[in-house]
């Protein structure tokens, strides 16, 4: 469902998918800190595993959103992913340092329950500490990769308009004599 709605965002089903091909691994990092730490699969884990996968998700819609729209611009594929990927770096770094600081107090915290929340803790900080190198790395190449197979909405664009002025010529035109 989420690839629906990210493909229906995108107006690409191949940007939806370079989306969601760095949320597997975003989900590795989660469950390899999870076996780092001992950290059980619990309930506070479980919003851990999808606080994660947001945060992957939508740093990775910010990578490919500004790539596509460079394509637009005109840029080649490789040029775009390397200017979205230079130019988003400081908005993903700074929402990966923010939580991942919003997760310490939850694992330094003692009191009652406080293991079941050191869950979630361990995960936004192990688990996204590990997402945000996939992040900046795997987002780019797989765009990089999958990228090339779909067109710019500017060439699409461009299409749409000459298929239209050639429509309008030839509504235009006056018909043959019988």
């Amino acid at each position: 469902m989420i690839l629906l709605v990210l493909a229906a965002q995108f107006e690409s089903v191949w940007s939806a998918i370079i989306v969601m091909t760095t949320v597997p691994f975003g989900l590795a990092c989660a469950v390899f800190a999870m076996l780092v730490t001992g950290v059980t699969l619990n309930v506070y884990s479980q919003i851990g595993l999808i606080l994660v996968v947001g945060i992957m998700a939508k740093n990775g819609i910010l990578i490919v959103e500004f790539a596509n729209q460079l394509r637009d611009r005109g840029q080649s594929v490789r040029d775009a992913v390397e200017n979205s990927s230079n130019i988003r770096l400081r908005p993903v770094v700074m929402t990966m340092i923010a939580t991942v600081l919003g997760g310490v107090p939850l694992i330094l915290a003692g009191g009652a329950g406080s293991e079941a929340r050191a869950a979630l803790g361990w995960i936004m900080v192990g688990g996204l500490s590990f997402a945000a190198i996939a992040t900046l790395y795997l987002t780019p190449v797989a765009y990089l990769l999958l990228a090339r197979f779909s067109r710019p909405k500017a060439e699409e664009e461009a299409r749409l308009e000459r298929e239209l002025a050639l429509a309008q010529q030839a509504e235009a035109a006056p018909a043959p004599a019988e």
